[in-house]
C-alpha cells in the first residue's frame, strides 16, 4: 500500500503544467454549472481546448476523448451564445426541465450511435482502449446534449461517463485528471440534486400562477 501511495505521489509530481491548468479550469466550470452560472462557459472553453490537445497526442492515445473535447468546445460556445441571447430576450430562455420519452429515445440513439462511430474510428488508430474510450465519450456527448437543453438528467449521463472515465485515466497514468473526474463525480451528484430542486420550485411557481389565473377568471364569471 505504501509503495502504491509513493508511486501515486510521484505521478502527481510528474504531471505536466498543462494538465493541471486543464483540470483546474474543468473543475471551476462544473462548479459554475452546478450553480447555473454563465461563467461555466469561459472556464469550460479553456479546459476543453487544452484537453483536446493533450488527448490527441500519441503519448496519450485517447483519441475519442480528444474528439469529445472538440465537441465540448463547440457545445460550450453554442451554450454561451444561447445564454447571452436569452439575457436580452426572455422568450429564448430554456427553463430547467426533465426528459420526455422523445428525449430519452434521442439520448439512447446518441449513446449507441456515437459509441459505434467512435469505436470504428479508434480501430484505425493506435488506441489500446477503443471500447472503453469510445463509451466514455459517447455517454458524455449525450450528457452535453441534455445540458444544452437544460435537462435535469444531464447530470446522470455525465456522471455515468465520469464513473467509467476514472479507471481509464488511472490506467493511462493521468492521475490529476482522474482526481478531477472523481471530484466532478461528487459535484455532479449535488448538481443533479440542485437542478431537481430548481425544477420542483419552478413547477410549484407555475402551479401557483395557474391557480391565480383560474381564480381570477372564476371571479369574473357572472353570478
Amino acid at each position: 500500500m505504501t509503495e502504491l501511495a509513493v508511486q501515486f505521489w510521484q505521478q502527481l509530481l510528474a504531471t505536466q503544467m498543462l494538465e493541471w491548468v486543464a483540470a483546474i479550469f474543468g473543475l471551476v466550470s462544473v462548479l459554475f454549472a452546478q450553480r447555473n452560472h454563465i461563467l461555466l462557459y469561459p472556464a469550460g472553453l479553456v479546459s476543453t481546448a487544452i484537453y483536446a490537445y493533450l488527448w490527441s497526442r500519441a503519448q496519450a492515445g485517447l483519441y475519442a476523448e480528444a474528439l469529445l473535447n472538440v465537441y465540448y468546445f463547440v457545445m460550450t460556445l453554442y451554450g454561451w451564445w444561447h445564454w447571452q441571447r436569452a439575457k436580452f430576450n426572455t422568450a429564448l430562455a430554456l427553463p430547467i426541465s426533465i426528459c420526455t420519452q422523445r428525449d430519452a429515445a434521442i439520448v439512447s440513439a446518441i449513446v449507441f450511435g456515437f459509441w459505434l462511430v467512435f469505436y470504428l474510428l479508434l480501430l484505425q488508430t493506435s488506441s489500446t482502449v477503443p471500447v472503453w474510450d469510445s463509451f466514455v465519450s459517447a455517454t458524455a456527448c449525450a450528457g452535453m446534449w441534455l445540458l444544452a437543453r437544460r435537462k435535469v438528467e444531464n447530470w446522470l449521463l455525465l456522471n455515468l461517463s465520469n464513473l467509467i472515465a476514472i479507471p481509464l485515466f488511472l490506467y493511462k497514468g493521468y492521475y490529476v485528471t482522474a482526481i478531477l473526474t472523481l471530484l466532478l463525480f461528487v459535484v455532479a451528484i449535488f448538481g443533479y440534486l440542485h437542478w431537481r430542486a430548481l425544477y420542483a420550485s419552478s413547477k410549484a411557481e407555475d402551479k401557483i400562477k395557474a391557480d391565480g389565473v383560474l381564480r381570477h377568471a372564476q371571479d369574473k364569471l357572472p353570478e
